[in-house]
């Protein structure tokens, strides 16, 4: 909590056993589907872990979905579809056995080859039958650039049936497969920049929102990289997307941060932090883990008590409703 005041966070990954990675590469070796069972007491283990970390770092509640790298979007379709109704029923499993600490997002089974009505169906399953607030958006399905932008009549299905449906789409890349990258380890990080920025720019300067105007799209890591130009420059302009388009603050550089805040706006912000994930190396000012972004986003000294209160919950809760019944 911060002062009383549950911490909510809009950006966290699944945490389960070895054997669902397991499962994900026999399906590849043997490219077919394969069914996957995994008992409570084996995802508790994995869960208790995970937990851990939340409250080591003050999270009270965090929206769970799949960990992107392992979204596999570069399968087969026969393969994909299989993997992601796997892995939206894991996700599924961790919220009822913790329901006051996690809300389900979905993994989709995106093809860069198909349009996203190939996605329809399982949205509608997560959010009808298993409980889940929203959906991980790959703007790069395929890791190879091959899909169109995320303004694109390709993205429309989805979004037609987000708004229906009130889901809230979050945008996170995955895998990377662009050859001038091999030579950067967890090369992925740099398409997660690229892609993030590509598609803030995207929903910001196209009519995606004219024509979906009850869509809610939440871009993750403050949208991959910050603008250069002011708002009202005429070439750059952006129509007022307050309702719209978010952005999530799992950022661990601190002048980047403050930065995004400004730039983006408190309104537009909302608490992220991956944990547990890739932000665990230390600060070093403090030691701490770079995902400890509580205390990090407490000492900021231009925000005030009620702008912290907004990032921490009350933005979160404007977002995603089924927050404030926790």
């Amino acid at each position: 909590m911060y002062k009383d005041i549950k911490v909510l966070d809009v950006h966290g990954h699944m945490t389960t056993p070895d054997s669902y990675g397991r499962h994900s590469a026999t399906l590849v070796a043997l490219n077919s589907p394969w069914p996957y069972k995994l008992e409570d007491a084996a995802l508790e283990g994995a869960l208790q872990r995970h937990l851990k970390v939340m409250d080591d770092r003050a999270i009270d509640v965090q929206c769970l979905g799949p960990r992107p790298i392992n979204m596999f979007h570069w399968m087969r379709p026969h393969l994909q579809d299989a993997w992601c109704r796997t892995t939206n029923d894991v996700i599924a499993q961790t919220v009822r056995l913790h329901p006051d600490r996690f809300l389900g997002m979905a993994q989709l089974p995106q093809v860069a080859e198909l349009d996203t009505n190939n996605c329809v169906a399982e949205l509608e399953r997560c959010m009808k039958d298993l409980g889940f607030v929203g959906a991980y958006l790959n703007p790069d399905p395929d890791g190879r650039k091959t899909a169109p932008g995320v303004h694109d009549p390709y993205w429309y299905p989805l979004y037609e049936k987000a708004q229906e449906l009130g889901a809230v789409l979050m945008v996170h890349p995955s895998t990377c497969f662009d050859r001038r990258l091999e030579a950067l380890p967890h090369n992925y990080q740099i398409n997660n920049v690229t892609e993030e920025y590509i598609a803030t720019q995207l929903y910001s300067r196209t009519d995606v929102f004219a024509r979906f105007p009850g869509l809610k799209v939440i871009v993750c890591h403050a949208g991959g990289s910050l603008d250069r130009w002011v708002r009202a420059d005429h070439h750059m302009a952006v129509s007022d997307l307050s309702n719209n388009l978010f952005f999530d603050l799992c950022v661990y550089e601190d002048w980047f941060l403050k930065t995004a805040i400004k730039q983006r706006g408190i309104d537009q912000v909302l608490f992220g932090t991956e944990a547990p994930g890739s932000g665990g190396s230390p600060r070093p000012d403090t030691g701490r883990p770079s995902d400890d972004l509580v205390p990090v986003i407490d000492s900021i000294d231009f925000l005030t008590h009620e702008d912290k209160v907004k990032i921490f919950n009350a933005n979160p809760k404007r977002v995603f409703p089924r927050l404030a019944t926790l």
